[in-house]
């Protein structure tokens, strides 16, 4: 598996996960900037991705759904404050409704993602900050930290293909 480690930092209020994977970091870019490629491993198996809007640009946005083994479906969004390709972006992170307006309710959080050369290949680091200690708390048990591995798991199969 590609995921070499994930660490939450409560102090800090980060949630991170680092993966390597036997790719240029073009390759691993393309899985975030193509849409269809995004779709088949965002969200962990059991919840695919579903996405609805993708602009990969400042203040782009990315609107989606995952749809869970009984039919269920969880809007979601990313609002681009960076765009570097193909070593970073920087997204806010939020939940939507089923018309994919934000959800004032639930917490969001300011993920940044970063592509560098490693040993051949590429290191991915996904870094989410939180606004507060009760905001990380709920998302993390809400299983994001191992959605997230589930998630990324799945990048490897797509790089090989």
């Amino acid at each position: 598996m590609s995921v070499k480690s994930v660490d939450k930092d409560l102090d800090a209020l980060t949630l991170t996960l680092v993966a390597e994977f036997s790719a240029t970091t073009e390759q691993v870019w393309e899985l975030w900037a193509n849409p269809r490629k995004l779709e088949q491993w965002w969200g962990p198996p059991t919840y695919p991705a579903t996405v609805v809007e993708h602009d990969l640009t400042p203040g782009g946005e990315v609107t989606y759904y995952m749809t869970g083994p009984e039919g269920d479906q969880h809007h979601a969004w990313w609002r681009f404050i960076a765009v570097n390709e193909p070593k970073s972006l920087e997204f806010v992170d939020g939940f939507a409704d089923a018309d994919g307006n934000p959800v004032d309710t639930m917490p969001t959080n300011t993920t940044t993602v970063t592509f560098s050369p490693y040993d051949g290949g590429t290191r991915m680091e996904l870094r989410s900050v939180f606004d507060t200690t009760e905001q990380m708390e709920k998302l993390i048990s809400m299983g994001m930290d191992e959605g997230l591995t589930l998630s990324v798991g799945q990048m490897d199969a797509l790089l090989a293909s």
